[in-house]
């Protein structure tokens, strides 16, 4: 089979690399000319057969949104575009009827895998109908793990994308736990060796995950995740996680517990906690610590009014 590819970055480089060992032809396009393998979106498709099938590997919002625009221009009635992204399924409900007035097939495949993919294959939620599943069929064996599982066809358009985004929130919950844990194992002094006690957690207990290996390999490298600022970015699937929670009265408290964590590591002195110092000091006395940082350190909020 043959196939384009827009998007050659970290994760897009290796999928291309895999396909093409699967014996499939990739034509690459990515902005960057040194990883292209031509010099235009318009010569990417020029060179694919009919039908034509394009993988859009870029960032969701915007990035996609012109991709997808840009091919609609480009490709013709019995065509394909794969997202391949982070978007959101919204986002593949309205790309899916913009291309659909032109004839062009839609799916949206969730990309499980990291820079691990290229050597132990990615895990692929694809959302669309039967006919378009099946043209790319021969890219999704090629990407997909070795074994029965790896790959599913979970539902219309959307719903690849919609259980990516689950399986993120996810990831978020399990992450924070493991996180906790070993603040609150390197609290106590009864605990020697806390990357051992995690070690030892790798294999015969419930809670045993590549998640968990990967946490034990950072910190063999590191055991005080030295130099490490404990602060988090959020990839925006956790909002939308939580947002489509509210939308369908689902409780999902670990979740959404792990999503405001992130946004409670990026402040250095937390607001929130001010008031809830404050507040113990007026009901029961309890002590306020002073805030002892250089006023340089404080945000304009906090800085005392000037005496002009």
């Amino acid at each position: 089979m043959e196939i384009g590819l827009v998007g050659l970055g970290k994760m897009g480089g290796n999928m291309r690399e895999r396909i093409r060992r699967a014996g499939h032809t990739v034509v690459g396009f990515d902005r960057n000319p040194e990883v292209s393998d031509v010099d235009s979106l318009e010569a990417m498709v020029e060179a694919l057969p009919s039908p034509k099938v394009v993988w859009v590997m870029v960032p969701a919002g915007d990035a996609t949104h012109a991709t997808v625009t840009a091919l609609g221009e480009l490709l013709s009635e019995g065509d394909l575009v794969i997202d391949g992204g982070n978007s959101r399924w919204t986002d593949d409900q309205a790309h899916a009827e913009q291309l659909g007035a032109k004839g062009i097939g839609f799916v949206d495949c969730g990309v499980s895998g990291g820079v691990w993919g290229l050597e132990n294959g990615y895990a692929l939620m694809a959302g669309g109908d039967e006919k378009n599943i099946g043209l790319a069929q021969p890219i999704f064996d090629a990407l997909r793990p070795e074994g029965e599982f790896g790959w599913v066809h979970a539902g219309k358009v959307g719903a690849g994308h919609f259980s990516k985004m689950v399986h993120n929130g996810i990831e978020y919950a399990v992450m924070q736990s493991y996180a906790e844990g070993w603040e609150l194992l390197k609290a106590v002094d009864v605990v020697d060796n806390v990357t051992d006690v995690f070690r030892s957690w790798r294999q015969g207990t419930v809670i045993r995950s590549w998640l968990l290996d990967l946490l034990v390999a950072a910190l063999d490298e590191r055991a005080e995740l030295e130099g490490i600022r404990g602060y988090a970015e959020d990839s925006g699937e956790g909002r939308w996680t939580v947002e489509a929670a509210i939308e369908h009265a689902v409780p999902v408290p670990a979740i959404a517990g792990a999503l405001f964590a992130r946004f409670a590591s990026r402040q250095d002195d937390s607001p929130a906690m001010k008031a809830v110092a404050a507040m113990r000091n007026q009901f029961g006395g309890h002590q306020i610590k002073a805030d002892e940082r250089p006023a340089e350190a404080r945000s304009d909020a906090e800085q005392p009014p000037s005496k002009e």
